[in-house]
């Protein structure tokens, strides 16, 4: 058994995500002594692909051509895909449209939660759907590798001063407006987003937001995984006020690395993330500036080492075994009947 993990125009996706996403795939496949290429052109017995470019809808009908099996990685619906970019939300359902064309270009369909996995049985796709998380490699975002001084002198943090850190590109959907607000709001508490998006591609709310002047208020831009993992040990809180996730890979790496969090009360993180127990939640800007100045200043208990709980269910080691499971009984199925004409499904 030999797999082609693939993503299509990988620098387009290396910082989001999906990027992530595909790296976490390589550890786990070759933790589970799982065979895999990155190349095409490479002989091999299941493609999973990562992206829905036209290359990759094409490459997904070729390898049916061949023989091959298919795994479509669901990281994209139509509700996260609104409140991003520029038009986002008009394109909509062009964009359901086509991502429910290449999904179906799967023999099975692979996504990182539960919540993913419901809103795509509503697309109408006709496919096995599995949710596996997307994983967090603990050998690595491990505390004891990082340097929260190395963070704090950097950016400049005094000693004693509170600082709130949040990952993400620049949309709307992951709460920067939110963010800035709350720089504003509390002044007295250092705020650092790190993260970035080509300013010309998002509205005009973003784009004030990004261009915000505030003493406190820090845009780090894309940072390297190590000075990333730097931040959270060295934050007083890390707070993910995103309003749409298939799962959230930046959050399994605060778990990790036992940093306070904060999260928005969305319908993602019920069940598995329950508020007190593993994580604090709300779903207001007064309720998050309440729990801010709580968290930050110890009047709550700390969470950390349940949450961490949580990011060991999702480890690499894990993901690596789920996935051998799905490849291993993709390969012993029958050949599917062959897959519908692009446009000719009503998803």
């Amino acid at each position: 058994m030999k797999i082609l993990l693939y993503s299509g125009h990988l620098n387009w996706i290396y910082k989001s995500g999906v990027g992530r996403a595909l790296r976490h795939q390589r550890r786990a496949l070759e933790d589970a002594g799982v065979p895999y290429t990155t190349d095409p052109k490479d002989d091999y017995d299941i493609v999973h692909i990562n992206t829905i470019f036209p290359s990759s809808y094409l490459l997904a009908k070729r390898a049916h051509r061949k023989g091959k099996r298919v795994v479509y990685h669901a990281h994209s619906t139509q509700e996260d895909f609104r409140n991003s970019f520029l038009f986002s939300n008009q394109v909509a359902p062009l964009f359901k449209k086509w991502i429910s064309a290449c999904y179906r270009t799967g023999d099975l369909i692979l996504t990182p939660t539960p919540y993913s996995k419901s809103l795509l049985e509503g697309y109408g796709l006709d496919r096995p759907i599995v949710s596996v998380s997307n994983g967090i490699d603990l050998s690595y975002f491990d505390r004891a590798q990082a340097d929260g001084a190395r963070f704090r002198e950097k950016y400049g943090i005094k000693d004693g001063e509170k600082v709130i850190i949040s990952v993400g590109l620049f949309l709307e959907r992951k709460g920067i407006l939110e963010f800035v607000d709350m720089a504003k709001r509390l002044p007295q508490y250092r705020f650092i987003w790190f993260g970035e998006t080509d300013l010309k591609t998002v509205p005009a709310a973003v784009r004030r937001a990004v261009r915000t002047q505030l003493p406190n208020l820090t845009f780090a831009g894309y940072v390297e995984s190590d000075a990333l993992r730097d931040a959270y040990a060295g934050c007083d809180l890390y707070w993910f006020p995103t309003h749409e996730e298939t799962e959230g890979i930046v959050l399994l790496e605060a778990f990790a690395m036992r940093a306070p969090t904060l999260i928005r009360a969305i319908p993602i993180y019920e069940g598995w993330l329950r508020h007190g127990a593993n994580i604090y939640k709300s779903s207001t800007q007064e309720g998050f500036q309440k729990l801010i100045g709580d968290i930050v200043e110890k009047r709550v208990p700390n969470l950390t080492g349940a949450a961490y709980e949580v990011a060991q269910e999702r480890s690499i080691h894990e993901i690596g075994r789920q996935l051998r499971r799905q490849y291993e009984s993709l390969l012993t199925q029958s050949q599917p009947q062959r897959l519908p004409v692009l446009g000719t499904s009503n998803p």
